[in-house]
């Protein structure tokens, strides 16, 4: 609908971000999922496994697949398709733009097969000649994978409008990149609000920046998602937000976890320095020597720094910094992660092996860090070595948000017995993780909706309805039931139903004060406004599983069929 908001969690928004994971999951170069039956013998963690230590697997990428989502719409037009019969209308075109696409997808599968099954078994292997991947083929499922409505950037071109001529565009693209010839445009500052008041910055890319960033990003993910452990899990293909939600709660709950250290660092993605993110890079990508397909001999590399050096466009203005990604590009979360996964994942994975004298986990997502420690010592010791290893690299914690609090399963009790009130909380993806117990009085991880982004949320709906005053009563109902519908999608999971129902009630609430001031003679009561709202709003309800069980399932520790028994997460292996 024209002039919406994309408020958090609705329906607008949760279309903005799927198509983002559908780019993501198109990186991975998979096929559509099989089930996997179990081998004897294949997947059972052996006694002192380190697999076994890792919230979550530490090769995924077997279990990543591509979705259908990217291969479903699109419009048609486009120069260079097949011959099609006359008369055949829309729907002929458009059957034959998802064979096309269907074609393409098959062809970069088969090739970016051949990239992960050496990134696999070659862990130490530089590799070269990369950019003759980044073809036609390519280009178009990256072009697919975009958001059709996105604001444009510097170039003014939107979707529809590259879609008009797609296939000579994507030849010229592919030869001027091949041929060094293609030349990144400045990103498009925006400003985004945040819950507290805030605003964050946004680059906006030019759409055949985003094209050629998401083919690159295919192309790099059949080999970091080799290489990335399993306890790192924002935007990577298969895994989401519940995924790092279930695996940290399963780690407290499973592991002998009593102080939690919530790490924030400070303005990532504007401090990352660039130097040493190209000599990331280089550990995986040797664009180096001549090229056997006639490409350029520093491909991806130079290419990465075309984009890093690009600049900023603000007020008129172009700025270009020897640091930060560009938070927004595409291909920003990859350098993101790639940048996190030698600075932190591989230091606190030694370091939890070597360092540690108690139980350790840790869960990432981008750039919010979040490890349990059974003993305070550790826990303090890994806290100080953190900050000095940030130091080392550009990067540095924030002294206010960075905290490390008493929590796990002893964590009450042991407060209430040196006469300390309840223990602290923590905030992680948009839930507020809180010490509980069960009706059998046993330890629960109680995930509840963080208050300041439902009171934001609110907020916005308030000012969106006054603008929608005095529209038709369906209209704003079908609009509101996109918000609450989006706002459940995500935070209707085990032990949040309060929070569901508190947020539906000030939707009801606000619309009642809405539809009163359209007259100063209304009849509208509130048991009127409880019948109008079930008409258009979905009732609360839980609608993700326990973690523990979709944990399970995603990531299965054990074959009944193998003669394993259930192995736990613990320090040492299996136990």
């Amino acid at each position: 609908m024209r002039g919406a908001i994309a408020l958090p969690g609705s329906k607008t928004t949760s279309r903005q971000e799927g198509s983002c994971r559908n780019l993501r999951d198109l990186a991975s170069g998979r096929a559509a999922p099989v089930p996997r039956r179990s081998a004897p013998g294949r997947r059972g963690a052996e006694a002192g496994d380190e697999r076994g230590r890792e919230v979550g697997p530490r090769d995924s990428s077997d279990e990543a697949a591509e979705r259908g989502r990217a291969t479903g719409g699109g419009g048609g037009g486009a120069k260079g398709l097949p011959s099609r019969k006359r008369g055949a209308g829309t729907e002929g075109n458009a059957e034959q733009r998802s064979t096309y696409r269907t074609q393409s997808r098959k062809r970069v599968t088969q090739a970016l097969s051949r990239v992960r099954q050496a990134a696999r078994q070659r862990k130490q292997e530089r590799f070269t000649a990369l950019l003759h991947h980044v073809n036609v083929d390519t280009l178009r499922l990256a072009f697919d994978a975009l958001k059709r409505e996105a604001a444009a950037g510097v170039d003014g071109m939107t979707w529809q409008d590259y879609e008009a001529e797609l296939e000579p565009r994507l030849e010229d693209l592919v030869g001027r990149v091949h041929r060094g010839a293609y030349v990144p445009q400045p990103s498009r500052r925006v400003y985004i609000p945040k819950a507290d008041g805030r605003q964050r910055p946004r680059a906006i890319a030019a759409l055949e920046d985003k094209i050629v960033q998401g083919a690159i990003v295919m192309v790099l993910n059949a080999i970091y998602e080799e290489d990335f452990l399993g306890f790192s899990y924002g935007f990577r293909p298969g895994r989401g937000t519940h995924d790092g939600l279930d695996a940290l709660t399963v780690a407290i709950t499973s592991r002998k976890v009593n102080w939690i250290l919530d790490a924030d660092i400070r303005s990532f993605f504007d401090t990352v320095s660039q130097d040493w993110l190209i000599r990331f890079l280089e550990h995986r990508i040797g664009d180096r020597g001549p090229s056997a397909h006639g490409l350029d001999p520093w491909g991806i590399i130079r290419l990465v720094r075309k984009w890093l050096r690009a600049g900023i466009l603000e007020e008129g203005v172009v700025s270009v910094s020897d640091q930060g990604t560009g938070q927004g590009s595409v291909i920003s979360p990859l350098l993101a992660n790639v940048y996190l996964h030698y600075v932190l994942d591989l230091w606190a994975d030694r370091w939890r092996r070597r360092n540690a004298t108690g139980d350790m986990i840790i869960v990432r997502y981008a750039d919010d860090v979040v490890a349990g420690f059974e003993r305070e010592a550790d826990a303090r010791r890994f806290l100080d070595e953190l900050r000095a290893r940030f130091e080392a690299f550009a990067l540095s914690l924030h002294p206010a948000k960075t905290r490390l609090i008493e929590f796990g399963r002893f964590a009450a009790s042991n407060r209430n017995r040196r006469g300390l009130g309840k223990p602290e909380t923590f905030n992680f993806l948009g839930f507020t993780f809180i010490c509980g117990q069960t009706r059998a009085g046993k330890f629960l991880v109680k995930r509840v909706s963080r208050r300041d982004r439902v009171r934001a949320t609110l907020k916005e709906v308030k000012s969106e309805l006054r603008r929608r005053m005095h529209r038709s009563i369906p209209e704003q109902g079908g609009w509101l039931k996109q918000v609450v519908t989006g706002f459940f999608n995500y935070h209707a999971v085990p032990t949040n139903g309060r929070a569901l129902s508190g947020f539906r009630h000030g939707i009801i609430r606000y619309w009642l004060r809405t539809l009163r001031r359209r007259s100063q003679r209304h009849d509208l009561t509130w048991e009127k406004m409880i019948k109008l709202a079930a008409d258009w709003l979905p009732k609360p309800g839980i609608r993700h599983p326990w973690p523990r069980d979709r944990f399970a399932v995603k990531h299965p520790r054990w074959e009944p069929y193998a003669g394993k028994p259930l192995v736990r997460f613990c320090a040492g292996g299996a136990q």
